[in-house]
């Protein structure tokens, strides 16, 4: 395709732009918004050639959204590189239900990209609810088995980077999911699919390792392939079926997309009268070495997948009317499609993951990704409450945006807060981290003129203090067992804390006071989700960390842990704040936390306030308040910690 300057929106093109991408002499056009995608914009182009031109009277243009949020996320899960990538590396390889594309550019930087796409109208989508009629469905499987045949267990494609990302979804965070699911739809589940779900959920990671094997059957994976994403077409049309959203395409168990149509495309009686005929319509298209029992085990094995998709998607779209009826009717079909081929007789045995620890290794900086908010941060705090002061400092680094954060706060309730904060990274704060003892032992030293504030308020503000001098020589050792997540790259460390931190001409010496430290790497945008992360330290040698995380129009979930003195790890399933509330200023006052397992209900009382404001290269600002306190919980005991709330200002 010669064509590969982005097209950010149908206002760019011009005549002579369609008529070079087309090859037809495009004279004139017009253009309408079609579909209501969030990560991405449709546009149907309609075209005039004059008295002598000929070309379709009408192509798609596919470009990223517009609102910055959606097209950082779009970039960030790869869903942009992935569908131009489809079109060009994979299309053109494969039959079936794809539509032509006429020319494509994808900029990694800015997220922008275009697809000028044949038309598929007149045609009629697809609907889920409703369900499709039988030859309608033997079409949709027939198409699918000829897209797939070319690609089976294909080695160029399996080696392909872009199309094998790791999955986003494991144990950890399923979990989360369907304890919101099931609160949710309670009364709409089945007993006899609740019981689908949950051996689904206690055994995912060990379903997910078992489908992964060797000796699998691997291919193409549109990932999302059911009606609402299909195109029939009408007389006129160019195809009898054109698919959409590539979006999620990838590489993995070559039967997904087959069990995942074939589950909820068909209410279940029609289904179960047509299954063999369905199934034959896909394995007489496919045209390779795949006996027919092959494809009915990896259907068997791959039916749940739809059970996946109803679990997550539902928790992570906006809630609407037609959504729910949507997601019931994928949840009863595709948990009754698992219960028909008995496959909870090949789901692995409930498994209980045990808590991951970082590797020694990952104490250092990591290679960064190629995403602008590509992060990578390390942070401490301690709290001396006998002494009444509070201290957090932390670095982080935006390689893709030549730039770092670095910060160092010191507070409590009688004493000004002390800041020295540098968001540009070329000031000259001095500061120094050193693993001396990875996973044990970690030095850090951080010296320079910051600024005293007697209302910490200010900092939210954007006020000026008045200057003071700021040094801190502090050994973090470690005092609990280390902590990875499983949904992100990152890990949390109990502490104590020792050395010296003088301030304005005033020393503190600290020696075994509790504290935390923990460092992650990876894409991190403050301005797209609300959070409350904690990190308590009780009398009796418990520690807590939780975090409670917010993001627009998905539920809230949480991680973290329990450890009790003594006793192994406890991995928080649930991790909940509530009962915040704020001072008219923005400074918190108290929380409430509760982590589960474990039955710990904590209240938290602010004592120290250091809070900071975030402003991303676009604007957009969160306030970041961050204050250490006291802890008392539910059964009586006490402690100290330190707590963060980010709080984007929409």
């Amino acid at each position: 395709m010669p064509i590969t300057d982005v097209i950010e929106r149908p206002a760019d093109l011009t005549s002579e732009w369609l008529a070079s991408a087309l090859g037809a002499p495009v004279t004139e056009f017009t253009f309408e918004r079609i579909g209501t995608g969030q990560m991405s914009e449709c546009y149907r182009i309609a075209l005039g050639y004059g008295e002598a031109g000929q070309g379709p009277s009408s192509v798609v243009l596919k470009v990223a959204a517009t609102d910055p949020v959606s097209r950082q996320t779009g970039l960030a899960l790869g869903l942009y590189e992935r569908e131009v990538r489809f079109y060009t590396d994979i299309a053109p390889r494969i039959g079936g239900p794809v539509a032509p594309c006429f020319s494509s550019a994808f900029d990694g930087e800015s997220g922008a990209f275009h697809l000028l796409l044949g038309d598929a109208g007149p045609a009629v989508v697809g609907d889920e609810i409703r369900g499709a009629s039988p030859e309608r469905a033997m079409l949709a499987l027939a198409e699918l088995g000829r897209l797939h045949g070319p690609l089976l267990n294909d080695p160029a494609a399996a080696s392909a980077d872009w199309l094998n990302r790791e999955a986003p979804v494991n144990q950890a965070l399923i979990t989360q999911l369907y304890a919101g699911f099931a609160e949710r739809y309670a009364d709409q589940i089945a007993p006899e699919h609740r019981v689908v779900c949950e051996r689904l959920v206690a055994g995912f990671d060990a379903y997910l390792e078992g489908e992964s094997a060797a000796d699998r059957v691997m291919g193409l994976v549109h990932g999302d392939y059911r009606l609402d994403n299909m195109l029939f077409g009408q007389p006129g049309a160019d195809r009898a079926l054109t698919v959409v959203d590539w979006q999620t395409v990838t590489w993995g168990p070559a039967l997904t997309d087959v069990a995942y149509f074939l589950g909820c495309a068909l209410p279940v009686e029609v289904r179960r009268a047509h299954y063999d005929a369905l199934l034959d319509s896909y394995h007489g298209a496919l045209g390779s070495s795949l006996s027919r029992e092959d494809v009915r085990d990896g259907v068997r094995r791959q039916s749940f997948f739809g059970v996946m998709m109803a679990i997550i998607s539902s928790m992570l779209v906006e809630r609407t009317e037609r959504g729910d009826e949507m997601f019931m009717t994928m949840l009863r079909r595709h948990c009754q499609h698992v219960l028909d081929v008995d496959a909870l007789s090949v789901l692995p045995e409930p498994t209980v993951p045990e808590p991951l620890t970082p590797a020694a290794e990952d104490e250092v900086a990591h290679p960064p990704g190629e995403e602008p908010l590509w992060n990578e941060s390390w942070y401490f705090d301690l709290v001396d409450a006998g002494q009444g002061i509070g201290v957090w400092v932390r670095l982080g680094l935006y390689p893709n945006l030549d730039t770092s954060w670095i910060n160092g706060l010191v507070c409590g309730p009688d004493m000004p807060t002390y800041a020295l904060i540098d968001f540009k990274g070329d000031g000259p704060i001095e500061l120094d981290l050193d693993p001396a003892e990875p996973l044990r032992t970690y030095r850090v030293t951080m010296r320079g003129r910051g600024e005293a504030f007697d209302d910490p308020a200010g900092l939210l503000r954007g006020e000026q203090g008045r200057p003071v001098e700021v040094a801190m020589e502090l050994v973090w050792h470690t005092a609990g067992t280390p902590y990875l997540y499983r949904v992100t790259p990152r890990y949390e460390i109990p502490c104590t804390v020792s050395g010296r931190v003088t301030v304005d001409g005033r020393e503190f010496e600290f020696t075994d006071v509790p504290g935390q430290r923990d460092h992650s790497w990876g894409v991190r945008d403050w301005w797209a989700m609300d959070w409350v992360w904690s990190a308590l330290h009780l009398d009796d040698g418990t520690r807590l960390h939780g975090v409670d995380i917010r993001i627009p129009g998905a539920p809230a979930f949480g991680v973290g842990y329990v450890q009790t003195r003594g006793q192994s790890l406890l991995e928080s399933q649930t991790v909940t704040a509530s009962q915040e509330t704020f001072a008219d200023n923005g400074l918190p006052l108290q929380t409430t936390l509760a982590l589960n397992p474990g039955d710990v209900v904590a209240t938290f009382e602010a004592k120290g306030h250091a809070p900071v404001a975030l402003t991303s290269t676009d604007g957009r600002v969160s306030h970041f308040p961050r204050a250490w306190g006291t802890v008392a919980t539910a059964d009586g005991r006490t402690g100290v910690g330190w707590l963060e709330w980010n709080r984007n200002q929409r």
